[in-house]
């Protein structure tokens, strides 16, 4: 029996496959993996819309409540509405609701990162508000680079992806990362643009499931 072949990455399940598994609520791994996925994307956008860590934490636990109960009701029709578009209107919900218990406790109310208004509000009551969706976009293209640095983490040699870290990271030198990592300056440039490549690939794979679904 020949041995396995790690050296193609496994494909990233679709987000339409995703969504079918959290239907079952008691699948930890796919829940898990939600979590994983998207937790950042969540928390980045309540942070920038105004909101406290403490209230931004919150709205990433009420999301994942929110979207909980809506699996066992939910067709996901990505012609209709994309994933990104769809959760994007769940988590601003959450914010909004945030703003509204300020609001009832006599809290001042931060404005968004960008926007002029005195009240941040007033532009989040449509799924599809300049202020979230630009907030959104961002996020989320944050959040797929990020999803993609840890899946090649995993998948590279802790060495090379500490050569990596270090260089294209915390911005560290090819000198001192050569020098910190034993190496020589020829190793670390092989080495940074390759594990580079792989992050540009999950990128892209990510994108295409995103995008398509």
């Amino acid at each position: 029996m020949s041995e396995p072949d790690h050296s193609k990455p496994e494909a990233p399940p679709t987000r339409r496959s995703l969504i079918e598994r959290l239907r079952d609520l008691g699948d930890d791994p796919s829940w898990r993996e939600f979590f994983d996925m998207y937790w950042k994307l969540i928390y980045g956008a309540a942070i920038k819309a105004g909101l406290s860590d403490q209230e931004a934490e919150d709205v990433v636990q009420e999301t994942v409540i929110g979207v909980a109960r809506k699996m066992p009701e939910f067709r996901y029709e990505p012609t209709v509405c994309s994933f990104k578009g769809w959760l994007m209107h769940v988590t601003r919900r959450r914010i909004v609701d945030r703003y509204r218990r300020r609001r009832s406790q006599n809290i001042p109310l931060a404005i968004p990162t960008g926007d002029t208004t005195e009240d941040p509000v007033l532009d989040l009551p449509d799924p599809t508000a300049n202020v979230l969706e630009g907030i959104w976009d961002e996020e989320w293209r944050k959040n797929l680079v990020d999803v993609a640095l840890e899946r090649v983490r995993r998948r590279a040699s802790p060495k090379h992806y500490q050569i990596f870290h270090l260089h294209a990271i915390k911005g560290i030198g090819v000198l001192d990362v050569a020098r910190l990592a034993g190496v020589s300056l020829a190793n670390v440039y092989v080495t940074y643009h390759r594990v580079a490549k792989l992050v540009k690939e999950e990128v892209r794979r990510l994108e295409r499931t995103s995008t398509h679904g």
